[in-house]
């Protein structure tokens, strides 16, 4: 028997070879290259500059046509060019952003707004107060809708229309501030087919095209389009062929409503305007034929920057308004887009949860150039 002591001898096996030393290199070392960033043009450093200035000025605008619209509460004193510089200002502001958001030349389209708004109201003509009053609501309007983001959860959506009905607000101040005498009825109609119309060019190329609708971007346009003609048409037929008994129905149920709740919400805005808006942000964080939606948005806003040009309604009335308005709009935003996530399949919250976090369609921030 073997011993408990002894151990077997260990096999031979191969040995390893020795790592090669790599021979050091003499000498003295070289310093780390660093790449120098890419600097801007001289032009674009001051361009950017300019821009906190640019947008303190107008916050400043902002704050006059806010003080000039509550003077009948509280006695700003202000003096009577300073609302009009404050306008000119927006008017100016409005020019510049959309040009940039829109991929065009925002100094180009900024020096022509400030040229054009200015000598309207240095001159005093009235055709050109006029031009001014509805350039300024239709760049509100239209701006409202392109300053706008895609948002994938129904509280993101919230926010992207109350921009929106910031932006056109910020303009419904300016607009009267030019002291134009205007037709209310006939400067509504004027901005609403100004605004959707260069919305609507603008989308076109956002959309990718015609072709890009499919069979439902096609069937909101449709049915977008026939739901305008319908309000407008009957409200001007039922104002012109209505009968007095009629008339006077409506004319009650108006005033019980308004004597309820202080002001009654305007159909284009509530009815339209932003359940439009609504739907097309949220599937614009799906596909890019949400930008068709959100043309309809324009109507709605078009409304709300002309909402102080009638003289008879108060701000707070306007304000009631708006706020009806924006409620109800976005209620009937969200069942649309319930009903569209039905449609589409994603039911039960954790399908739709799941779908909202895989809905991250790339689009430029709020920012930079759409175009």
């Amino acid at each position: 028997m073997p011993r408990v002591d002894q151990q077997p001898a260990p096999r031979a096996g191969r040995r390893r070879a020795a790592p090669e030393r790599r021979p050091r290199l003499s000498g003295p070392r070289l310093p780390a290259v660093r790449v120098a960033r890419p600097r801007l043009p001289a032009a674009l450093r001051s361009r950017h500059r300019l821009v906190p200035a640019w947008v303190a000025l107008t916050a400043v605008a902002v704050l006059v046509l806010a003080g000039a619209a509550l003077d009948p509460w509280v006695r700003s004193d202000l003096p009577g060019w300073l609302p009009r510089a404050a306008a000119v200002t927006i008017t100016t502001a409005y020019a510049v952003a959309l040009s940039a958001r829109s991929g065009g030349r925002p100094l180009g389209a900024g020096a022509l707004a400030l040229a054009l708004a200015g000598v309207a109201v240095v001159s005093g003509s009235p055709v050109l107060l006029a031009a001014a009053t509805v350039s300024t609501a239709v760049l509100g309007a239209v701006l409202g809708v392109l300053l706008t983001v895609p948002a994938a959860r129904f509280w993101w959506v919230v926010r992207e229309c109350l921009v929106a009905v910031l932006v056109a607000a910020v303009a419904a101040l300016a607009a009267p501030a030019y002291g134009a005498e205007v037709s209310v009825e006939r400067t509504g109609y004027v901005v609403l087919g100004l605004a959707l119309v260069g919305t609507l060019l603008v989308v076109y190329r956002l959309g990718a095209g015609f072709h890009g609708l499919g069979r439902r971007g096609a069937v909101v346009i449709v049915a977008g389009l026939l739901l305008l003609a319908v309000a407008l048409a009957y409200t001007e037929a039922l104002a012109r062929w209505g009968s007095p008994e009629l008339i006077a129905t409506l004319e009650d149920g108006y005033d019980r409503v308004h004597d309820l709740l202080g002001a009654v919400p305007r159909p284009l805005e509530a009815l339209l305007g932003l359940p439009a808006l609504a739907w097309g942000v949220s599937t614009r964080a799906r596909r890019r034929q949400g930008w068709w939606p959100c043309a309809f948005g324009a109507a709605g806003l078009a409304v709300v920057a002309t909402a102080l040009l009638d003289p008879r309604r108060s701000l707070g009335e306007a304000g009631l308004e708006l706020g009806y308005g924006v409620g109800l709009g976005l209620l009937l935003g969200y069942l649309v887009i319930r009903g569209d996530a039905f449609l589409s399949g994603n039911r039960g919250v954790r399908a739709r949860r799941a779908e909202e976090a895989a809905a991250h369609r790339p689009e430029p921030p709020r920012a930079a150039a759409l175009l």
